[in-house]
């Protein structure tokens, strides 16, 4: 059995007029302030300070002074044709033809540009290009720059080579360099050496291939 609240501790019964009471108290308390105390002056604070003089010093005004505009530049004069050069001009009839047959012109020319197309070198072949009289052979032709002397610059440089069918290297490119002319001076000794030519199924074909070349000062 639920338990019920006892009306005389119940504050919601008496919410509603305790509310309508004390809005009716401030009220009151309004109206009293206005009728008894209608006027609330201020009181004015004087702050006395000693007043500063100020010099004042008489600025001449500047004055910008323009400049007239440059005179207009003379028109350049053209000179008019003569009578006589216009009674030589024959003025050719502009009158239409109607009935005259005009040729078609002919169709533009189509200008056919061959491609050519680079040759195509393998990477890899049953029978791999190599130098004849081995590496040796590209070390001897290698000439030492003389700043990678002074430098004392050392290294490994590995130059691609593009091998043809003859065993001539058509052109080489530096895949890791070293720097100090080194790098030209392999490229140019590996173009300088005849290559076995690479072989597919018996074949002689094209073929890049990899060839490291050693600087080291003795």
């Amino acid at each position: 059995m639920a338990l019920r609240k006892n009306p005389k501790y119940d504050l919601k019964l008496k919410y509603k007029r305790v509310f309508e009471i004390s809005v009716i108290i401030s009220l009151l308390l309004l109206i009293v302030a206005f009728k008894f105390f209608p006027k609330l002056e201020k009181q004015k604070v004087v702050i006395e300070q000693a007043q500063e003089l100020v010099n004042v010093q008489d600025v001449d005004i500047t004055r910008q002074e323009n400049k007239p505009p440059p005179p207009p530049k003379p028109p350049i004069p053209i000179e008019a044709p003569s009578d006589n050069v216009l009674e030589d001009i024959e003025i050719g009839t502009t009158e239409i033809d109607e009935e005259a047959e005009i040729a078609a012109p002919p169709p533009p020319k189509v200008e056919t540009k061959r491609v050519e197309e680079e040759p195509v070198f393998f990477v890899a072949v049953e029978e791999m290009p190599e130098p004849i009289g081995g590496i040796q052979a590209i070390q001897n032709k290698i000439v030492y720059p003389e700043i990678a002397k002074r430098a004392g610059v050392e290294g490994r440089v590995f130059i691609k080579a593009f091998v043809d069918e003859a065993g001539n290297v058509s052109k080489t490119e530096v895949i890791k360099g070293i720097g100090a002319g080194c790098d030209e001076a392999a490229e140019a000794a590996v173009r300088a050496t005849k290559f076995k030519p690479g072989k597919q199924r018996g074949k002689a074909v094209k073929v890049q291939v990899s060839v490291p070349i050693l600087f080291k000062l003795q």
